[in-house]
C-alpha cells in the first residue's frame, strides 16, 4: 500500500470515528491526509468505498485480536481471555473500535462473521465446563463484551482492575 493511501485511510478512520461518517466530507479527509480529493476517488471510487476500505482494516484487526482466543484449547482460558478483552484495548486502537461501534448505529453496518465463530468457541467452552445453558452463557458474555467495550471507549471508569476482577470471579477465574 502506498504512503498516500495509508494516510487517506488513517485520516478517514480518525475523522469518521470522531466526527461521524455522515458528517465527514471526502474533502476533509483529503485535506487532513494532504492529498487531492480526486486521489481519494481514484483509490476508493466514493465515500462509501473509502468507508468499506477502512472497515476492512478494522475487521482485519478484530480477526487478529480474536485469533488468539479462537486458537485457545483450554475452555477456562477462552472465557478469561474474552472477559479481559475490553480491558486490553490500547489507546492507539480507540479510534478503530469507536468507529466500529458507531457504525453499528450510524450506518447499520456490523460484521457478524467474526461474532458467529466466536459464539461457537464460547458455546464449546461452556459445554466442556458443564454449564447447564451454554448458549445463554455465551449470549451473556457477548452482551457483556459489547457493553464493557462501549463503556470503556466512552469514558475511563474508576477502578478498572477491580471491575475486571469482579467479572472474572463471577466465572471462577
Amino acid at each position: 500500500m502506498t504512503e498516500k493511501k495509508e494516510r487517506i485511510l488513517h485520516s478517514a478512520l480518525r475523522l469518521f470515528a470522531t466526527q461521524g461518517f455522515a458528517a465527514t466530507a471526502t474533502s476533509k479527509v483529503a485535506k487532513e491526509a494532504g492529498v487531492s480529493e480526486g486521489l481519494i476517488f481514484r483509490h476508493f471510487v466514493n465515500k462509501e468505498g473509502l468507508l468499506t476500505a477502512v472497515m476492512e482494516q478494522c475487521s482485519e484487526e478484530l480477526r487478529s485480536v480474536l485469533a488468539e482466543v479462537m486458537l485457545t484449547e483450554d475452555p477456562t482460558e477462552v472465557i478469561r481471555k474474552l472477559l479481559e478483552l475490553p480491558f486490553s484495548i490500547s489507546r492507539s486502537q480507540y479510534e478503530m473500535w469507536r468507529l466500529s461501534y458507531a457504525l453499528k448505529w450510524q450506518a447499520n453496518r456490523y460484521d457478524q462473521s467474526s461474532q458467529e465463530a466466536l459464539k461457537e468457541v464460547l458455546i464449546g467452552a461452556f459445554s466442556k465446563l458443564g454449564y447447564d445453558y451454554p448458549e445463554a452463557e455465551t449470549e451473556l458474555i457477548l452482551m457483556y463484551l459489547d457493553g464493557a467495550a462501549t463503556s470503556l471507549l466512552l469514558h475511563e471508569p474508576d477502578g478498572k482492575p477491580e471491575i475486571l476482577n469482579v467479572v472474572k470471579r463471577k466465572y471462577g477465574l
